[in-house]
């Protein structure tokens, strides 16, 4: 594995860990109506994350460790903060898995980056569909500034 990749699937990791952390407060914040998707959102982030983990330790790469906590990217105080700091999660996500697709030299790491990719703009969508922002979705998910 390449330097390039390892760091692309650092960073991915890392993208990982502040979601879960993320998700972690939204939960605390959300409408009843809304805990299946967080819960489930959850666990598809930690499934990323041990993908990633596992990836770099057979790779025999270095192993970033989860902060102890992370800034959220919302001030979360109520549910609709707590939607909008999921968005945003999801959308860094985004960022640093069209980052890793873009960088790596394996097949197997542009797959991680592609499922990535994939997962996280649809719950991107969804946390659009439910903040009513228009369009839903975007073009080119994983664009920084989009």
């Amino acid at each position: 594995m390449n330097q390039s990749t390892s760091r692309a699937l650092a960073v991915a990791l890392n993208a990982e860990y502040a979601a879960v952390f993320t998700y972690g407060i939204v939960a605390a914040y959300a409408a009843d109506s809304r805990r299946t998707d967080i819960a489930a959102a959850t666990a598809a982030h930690r499934a990323l994350r041990d993908a990633l983990i596992r990836r770099l330790t057979d790779a025999g790469q270095a192993v970033p460790e989860a902060a102890a906590g992370y800034t959220l990217p919302v001030a979360v105080t109520d549910s609709i903060t707590g939607y909008r700091a999921a968005l945003a999660a999801e959308e860094q996500c985004c960022v640093a898995y069209r980052s890793l697709i873009e960088q790596a030299a394996e097949s197997d790491d542009r797959r991680i980056g592609i499922d990535g990719l994939r997962d996280c703009a649809i719950r991107a969508a969804n946390w659009r569909l439910v903040l009513r922002i228009s369009p839903a979705t975007t073009a080119l998910p994983g664009t920084p500034g989009e």
